[in-house]
């Protein structure tokens, strides 16, 4: 009988769910009435996502800085959809002079593009003329996908590395970092079908979960560091170079695994005219390299599951005498371990972490491209930042070009709460609101309130970066406070464990968390992710014993109200952002024995828009 009820009880809560008051665009309704998705916050007993194997093979001449290669893809229809089109995706057709950008670029940014030398589709040739694809190209079908069926696509391609970019390209003469270095089949999914947003430089990426079979061809004395696991080091790698290497799966301290003299000698890589460096990786959203003949390379490991034993390879690439660089590898190994273990507390799941000096401040599956920065926390924190988006968006591959928020929300949260353990409150609290949040509330431009929900690829200038990082990190640390850390993390758990390698969107994080906390939080979200509001509360005396806090900009944040007595005794007392539910403003007693100075409300990094209102001398 109390399993009955229990499961009644269930069923009741999740119907709960159906009527949780969230604006719902009619494109994502429809997923929900399929079935793909469940209104619990898990996939749906309909979900499905569509899968590429990629058999990659390219060779960068460093003389000509032209890529050229060769892929063989076979796709399956996962979906119940017979599909007529195929959507091809270049990225790097962003330098063709002609393509949309969100921005002005110097014409050292423009190349010619994507030349499409060869393509066939399960043996039919298609007619090709590069100067017809974008950055997202859809072909017709000689004949239809239909559910369930396999196709090969063959694509043999080139395109040359541009001087000036900053996610790819050119780095100096002897370094490249080729980043979406190849064609890719674009995503079809349950609630937008085929995704044709072109790439515009800013928005970010949507990609399948895909195999990855990397081999890149790089004259001697290049090394080649890539996605994935390095399957043929001894191949490449000279002798000592190899055992130095190896030695670094292992080691705890630092690894010298090219100096910039051994490098210079010709001492690191097989003496072939040509290397092919060989990586694979699995279930991944998208496989980069880099390449260089001068960048030091140090390694070392560091154990990110305690119960396994299982250890990672982190590895950093850069210049000589970059003071930060040199600090990467522990750097990287420690935030590895803390994102393993603290928040979000879910073992690192790849093989390797690898770091690129360069200019983007961009993360990719298992690398990085970071600028060198004087300021060495400034700079440890962009690591931080970095590596992050190895949960969000790379274990869950949520769609950042339409919804950013969903993985630089969590990466600057994240990078707020390593920042704590790394540098102290103080220290973190002071730079989170000069890096992040002071520009955000100190203008009130109509851009900086469109609510958090609004698509990314919809945003632009301010709107877009607050929209992406600063509120919605606020937001996701208000959560915590508001849950506490222990059902948070809970629920952050659940979301992750359901949605690892699969595509949420903003609906499943809300209902998944409804679920988990078995709350309806949806007073929560509309609040923070459907709402124009901003952050500003005001303090005013209503009477001898009662001060009124009232929320003004209506966000529901967490705060402190301190008040100072005249012998000079204080108390400081935190609320909770569950005292803005349903209202915005709340009363507070003052009265006590003794006689009343001062009040002062305080947000700490919830930084207000009006600070002051935000105390009374009595």
């Amino acid at each position: 009988m109390k399993k009955v009820v229990g499961l009644l009880l269930l069923l009741v809560f999740a119907a709960s769910l159906a009527a949780q008051g969230l604006y719902m665009p009619r494109n994502i309704k429809a997923a929900y009435d399929k079935g793909t998705r469940s209104l619990k916050g898990v996939p749906g007993v309909e979900y499905w996502q569509n899968k590429g194997v990629y058999d990659i093979s390219v060779r960068v001449d460093p003389l000509s800085k032209i890529v050229t290669g060769s892929e063989t893809i076979v796709y399956t229809n996962n979906s119940p959809d017979t599909l007529k089109e195929l959507v091809i995706r270049f990225v790097n057709n962003l330098h063709k002079p002609e393509a949309p950008r969100y921005d002005y670029f110097s014409s050292d940014f423009l190349t010619e593009g994507l030349k499409i030398k060869t393509l066939s589709i399960d043996r039919f040739i298609y007619k090709t003329d590069g100067s017809n694809w974008g950055t997202v190209s859809p072909i017709e079908l000689a004949k239809s996908i239909l559910p369930g069926q396999q196709v090969q696509v063959k694509i043999e391609w080139s395109y040359p590395l541009s001087k000036e970019s900053d996610r790819e390209g050119q780095i100096d003469p002897q370094t490249f970092f080729c980043a979406y270095a190849y064609p890719r089949i674009s995503v079809y999914d349950d609630y937008n079908g085929w995704d044709q947003l072109q790439h515009l430089g800013r928005q970010e990426f949507y990609n399948d979960f895909n195999d990855y079979n990397l081999k890149v061809q790089a004259p001697k004395n290049y090394v080649v560091w890539a996605t994935g696991t390095l399957q043929n080091a001894e191949e490449v790698l000279s002798a000592d170079a190899l055992k130095r290497f190896k030695s670094s799966f292992t080691a705890t301290e630092i690894v010298p695994v090219a100096t910039a003299e051994q490098m210079k000698q010709g001492f690191i890589t097989a003496q072939n005219e040509w290397n092919t460096w060989h990586f694979t990786a699995d279930n991944i959203t998208d496989v980069t390299f880099a390449l260089s003949s001068q960048y030091v390379w140090d390694a070392g490991s560091i154990m990110v599951d305690s119960v396994s034993g299982r250890r990672v390879s982190m590895q950093a690439a850069y210049k000589e005498g970059a003071a930060d660089f040199k600090q990467y590898v522990n750097w990287g190994k420690y935030c590895l371990q803390w994102f393993s273990s603290k928040w979000p507390g879910v073992p690192y799941p790849y093989t390797t972490m690898t770091a690129i000096q360069g200019f983007a401040d961009m993360e990719y599956p298992m690398m990085v491209n970071d600028a060198s920065i004087e300021d060495l926390k400034d700079s440890r924190l962009t690591l931080d930042h970095e590596v992050a988006h190895t949960y969000f968006p790379f274990y869950m591959g949520t769609n950042e070009t339409r919804y950013a928020f969903m993985d630089e929300g969590w990466a600057t949260a994240f990078e707020y709460l390593i920042g704590i353990e790394e540098n102290g409150k103080t220290y973190a609290d002071s730079a989170f609101k000069a890096l992040r949040v002071e520009r955000y509330i100190n203008d009130p431009s109509a851009e900086q309130d469109q609510p958090i929900i609004s698509m990314s690829s919809q945003l632009s200038g301010v709107g877009y970066g607050n929209n992406a990082y600063v509120k919605p990190a606020l937001a996701y640390l208000a959560l915590k406070d508001l849950l506490g850390d222990a059902l948070f993390k809970k629920a952050l758990h659940q979301y992750m464990t359901n949605w690892n390698g699969k595509h949420p969107i903003p609906w499943d994080f809300f209902y998944l968390f409804n679920t988990a906390t078995q709350q309806n939080l949806s007073w929560f979200w509309n609040n923070w992710f459907f709402s124009n509001h901003y952050i500003d509360l005001k303090v005013k005396q209503m009477d001898a014993n009662t001060v009124q806090v009232e929320n003004v900009g209506g966000f529901a944040i967490p705060f402190y109200v301190k008040m100072v007595w005249t012998d000079g005794s204080e108390r400081s007392t935190h609320y909770s952002p569950v005292v803005w539910k349903g209202t915005q403003s709340i009363n507070i007693k003052t009265s006590t024995n003794k006689k009343i100075k001062s009040i002062v409300i305080d947000g700490g990094i919830f930084m207000d828009a009006t600070p002051d209102d935000n105390h009374l001398l009595l």
